[in-house]
């Protein structure tokens, strides 16, 4: 079977988004499936085409930026040579340019299925106003002309208003989750090299620095968590310099990261490679996901934890809080409330034995095999008909 992904960004952009794509890609290549994918160019010095893990990575030129949106003029060639040559099509959402390719679909007949990764909110004013309309509107196109959406939880599509309005087309598939072991070894130079002051409880988050993540939260918590346990320890994985149309909120928050930082209670340590991340979360005594809106609709990053017997203190968000309410590895937190934030966490670390499960528990619910199943299932009932 010949398989189209089509997404804005992808690798080396590292999003819950691309993470997604990437597994999926990788495992129907593996499974022998023909694979391509289509992405935007964002970067310069990124190749036009290359071939990644068996799969095909097409990226169509940029020819500028609107905030995160990308302007692609010949997208629409480059959709029409591709489409013809698939089987199935796999659209990830939100994207701009979703609606033309499953246009292209429906008029050559082929099964086109929406992967819903979130709902889009970007920050008040005129323009952003403007730039949602469009995008919310491309969006609603898009799920008009496709067969199939898939959404992560019945919690999320449930709750978002672009998965009420095509409920009658609702897939749901658990997302892929898989991580390396970094081994004993792994894990021990892991510790050396990021807590040389071997302090503890290590908080973890692993995400970018961005406005819908929620670490001021984290920020406005840490008093709180200090008075208990003065030897606490922020470790924050994940892009936190230059993140894409993120300088504002940088400005904002990273002084008063900094008088954590200077007092060796806080540290930032970058991208991290997967077995990177293996190595990361076993550090921790657990992982905080923040999320302040439905640009956030899982946090894939929750599972990975528990996978590595970390709990997570995730946000009351549809579809954020499922890990933490299917596993019960953790504790919920109101929305955007610092106080609340520091319960949970002080809660979780204050009893953590309890909120442990085993590994082979939460892989019965999460794994990219299972995903992969569900959507070979998928596409072959949809080619069937």
């Amino acid at each position: 079977m010949r398989v189209l992904i089509v997404l804005t960004y992808y690798r080396p952009h590292t999003s819950g988004l691309t993470i997604y794509a990437e597994r999926l890609g990788r495992e129907l290549a593996r499974r022998g499936h023909a694979v391509t994918i289509l992405t935007s160019r964002y970067q310069r010095r990124l190749p036009k085409e290359e071939l990644v893990d068996g799969v095909r990575v097409v990226r169509v030129p940029v020819l500028f930026r609107v905030n995160k949106g990308v302007i692609m003029p010949t997208f629409g060639f480059a959709a029409w040579q591709w489409v013809r040559w698939a089987d199935v099509l796999s659209l990830h959402l939100p994207q701009f340019d979703a609606a033309g390719v499953a246009l292209r679909g429906r008029l050559l007949k082929k099964p086109t299925v929406l992967t819903y990764h979130c709902d889009l909110e970007l920050p008040p004013g005129p323009f952003n106003w403007m730039v949602n309309q469009i995008v919310h509107g491309m969006n609603n196109l898009a799920g008009t002309f496709a067969h199939r959406i898939v959404a992560y939880t019945e919690d999320f599509a449930a709750h978002s208003p672009y998965l009420q309005r095509f409920a009658d087309k609702i897939e749901v598939l658990s997302p892929p989750v898989e991580l390396p072991d970094a081994g004993v070894s792994g894990r021990v130079a892991f510790a050396k090299m990021h807590n040389p002051a071997d302090k503890h409880p290590v908080i973890g988050m692993a995400t970018r620095l961005a406005t819908e993540k929620g670490v001021e939260v984290l920020v406005a918590a840490l008093p709180r968590i200090l008075e208990r346990y003065p030897d606490a320890y922020v470790l924050f994985a994940g892009q936190y310099r230059d993140v894409l149309s993120e300088r504002a909120y940088a400005e904002r928050v990273l002084p008063r990261i900094r008088r954590y930082q200077d007092n060796g209670q806080w540290r930032f340590v970058g991208l991290l490679t997967p077995l990177q991340m293996a190595a990361f979360y076993p550090n921790l005594e657990l992982l905080v996901v923040p999320s302040l809106n439905s640009t956030e609709s899982f946090g894939l990053v929750q599972v990975e934890a528990m996978l590595n017997g970390t709990p997570s203190v995730a946000s009351d968000l549809p579809g954020v809080r499922q890990p933490v309410l299917q596993t019960g590895m953790g504790e919920i937190a109101p929305l955007g409330d610092a106080a609340g934030l520091a319960t949970a966490i002080l809660k979780v670390l204050d009893q953590r034995e309890a909120y442990l499960r085993p590994r082979a528990e939460i892989e019965a619910r999460f794994s990219t095999s299972r995903t992969v199943d569900g959507y070979e299932e998928l596409f072959g009932e949809l080619r069937k008909n």
